[in-house]
């Protein structure tokens, strides 16, 4: 079970810092399997890394370039990250997808070099309300995960978190059984693609909170949860990695 926290464009040093000592601290007391990773801006994963108090919180980078180095002005290489201290880094999240327009074979060029460089990476993929309105959503995700999972990926050196797109900082969530149909149609797609990857965590990613979390987790194909606002606070996070 993965309980990711992606602090997306948010935080200072100061407080990076304390809240990495917090999620640590309390983490090492945790007494469930959940593996805890948290993903802050890239000029703050050196602090996080020197902040936390033991390995039980895991850090990685919210992006990678897809080369290993080169004229590429504001971005950053899979062995940079490996180089700061990340273990893990996120592709495809639906922002980076919108906002920057980056395509499912851009995903797994990402992947790839994550994956030559030592990393461990979450692939998201996720539907927009319109996609979800015109009866589309099982298409849409089937194909995103067919072109942005790498060849011969090994099923554990990655997870697929699930983030529908209207449900990411709107306060709203799907139900869960819209989540539990979802994460089983992942899951169909995936094994039909290796049978390994019924081995591999589906995380889901839409809004999760302390109070959403214990439903959501307990379905059968939820490995676990993309964390968004969530993982900006201590204790919040802290509640939904108990929740497991």
């Amino acid at each position: 079970m993965i309980i990711a926290g992606n602090w997306k464009m948010n935080m200072d040093r100061a407080s990076a810092q304390k809240l990495a000592e917090d999620l640590s601290g309390q983490a090492a007391s945790m007494n469930n399997n959940a593996q805890m990773i948290v993903f802050p801006p890239a000029i703050l994963i050196d602090t996080v890394v020197a902040s936390r108090l033991n390995e039980n919180l895991q850090i990685g980078g919210q992006d990678c370039h897809a080369q290993p180095s080169g004229a590429h002005t504001g971005d950053i290489s899979a062995s940079m990250l490996v180089d700061a201290g990340c273990g893990w880094v996120l592709a495809g999240h639906s922002e980076r997808r919108t906002d920057h327009h980056e395509s499912n074979q851009d995903v797994a060029a990402k992947a790839s070099a994550a994956i030559d460089a030592g990393l461990s990476v979450i692939i998201c993929v996720g539907e927009t309300l319109e996609e979800r309105m015109a009866g589309k959503a099982n298409d849409i995700v089937a194909e995103q995960i067919e072109g942005s999972l790498p060849a011969d990926l090994p099923h554990d050196r990655f997870a697929l978190a699930y983030e529908p797109v209207w449900a990411i900082g709107t306060g709203q969530v799907a139900s869960p059984e819209d989540v539990d149909a979802m994460h089983n149609h992942i899951r169909d797609v995936l094994v039909a693609r290796h049978p390994n990857y019924a081995k591999v965590d589906i995380l889901y990613g839409g809004s999760v909170k302390p109070d959403n979390a214990a439903a959501l987790l307990a379905l059968s194909n939820v490995g676990g949860a993309l964390v968004g606002g969530a993982s900006l606070k201590a204790d919040d996070f802290i509640a939904i990695a108990q929740s497991t």
